[in-house]
């Protein structure tokens, strides 16, 4: 074999090292040909640490000698890629139907929201906003308290997310003016900041999918989007079970525009929303 041949075995079983470790640590399931992916969101990390290899960079991590370094290499291979109010249907949805279904007039009990996977805070803040507009709307009807918990694994992410502040170029993607007026204060810095009424609905908390959602409690709603498609069909399916333990009887569970329910018909039913599916806990 040649050295060419031998370099490209040995990359690839680095990769395959990584791909391991990763799937392992965060669930998340890389495709056979995302080495130039890898290379990419990897490259500045393994250069301050002067690490040559992912066979290296796994074995520092597995032997946990670079405080931080394990939470790093996660943060960077996490997706955040989101925006305000993305899709659109899920938050009509949640105006239009679930909110009204939880909250009439003679109801007053708590509300409670999970965003699983919130990146840096558009979508909890962008639940955060309907509800509060549902509340204007209704003129003192709506006397129901609401609470999102949102959680991600990325702790850089969530650190974002818990400031609430954004610069003009994220605050620009999907948020119309009338919400920025209502929601947020500019600062003399030329950033945005989240409004104190709407960040006190949200309470920001580190859980990686793969881990109990006991501590979380009950919720009527959870907004699961845009995630699951990392997963394997196994780890997807287990997820998808727990967040029903995680359901109250009668909850909602809302998926991304590309996602589906396959399977467990004992524990979900779908709803047609015209446009739009979610899904109500048995």
């Amino acid at each position: 074999m040649s050295s060419t041949s031998n370099s490209q075995a040995g990359s690839l079983a680095d990769y395959n090292k990584f791909r391991d470790f990763l799937h392992k640590a965060s669930g998340i399931l890389l495709g056979d040909n995302k080495q130039y992916l890898v290379s990419s969101r990897l490259r500045k990390i393994m250069a301050e640490s002067n690490i040559a290899t992912l066979s290296e960079l796994v074995e520092r991590m597995q032997k946990n000698s670079q405080p931080g370094l394990r939470e790093a290499v996660i943060d960077a291979m996490t997706t955040n890629e989101t925006l305000w109010f993305r899709d659109v249907h899920p938050f009509r949805i949640l105006e239009e139907k679930l909110i009204p279904e939880f909250a009439g007039p003679q109801q007053n009990q708590p509300i409670r929201i999970w965003s699983a996977a919130c990146s840096t805070g558009q979508e909890p803040y962008s639940i955060a906003m309907v509800v509060e507009e549902y509340r204007k709307k209704k003129l003192g009807l709506f006397r129901s308290p609401v609470s999102i918990v949102a959680t991600d694994i990325s702790s850089r992410v969530l650190a974002t997310a818990k400031e609430g502040e954004y610069e003009m170029l994220a605050i620009g993607r999907g948020l119309s003016e009338e919400r920025k007026r209502n929601f947020f204060t500019k600062t003399p810095h030329d950033t945005w900041v989240v409004k104190p009424e709407l960040r006190r609905m949200v309470e920001f908390r580190a859980l990686n999918l793969l881990d109990s959602y006991a501590l979380l409690g009950k919720f009527e709603i959870i907004f699961c989007r845009n995630v699951l498609i990392y997963f394997s069909a196994d780890l997807k399916k287990d997820i998808l079970k727990r967040m029903h333990a995680a359901l109250k009887p009668g909850g909602y569970l809302i998926l991304g525009a590309s996602e589906s329910l396959n399977g467990l018909p004992d524990k979900y039913e779908m709803v047609q929303c015209n446009p739009g599916i979610i899904y109500r806990a048995k």
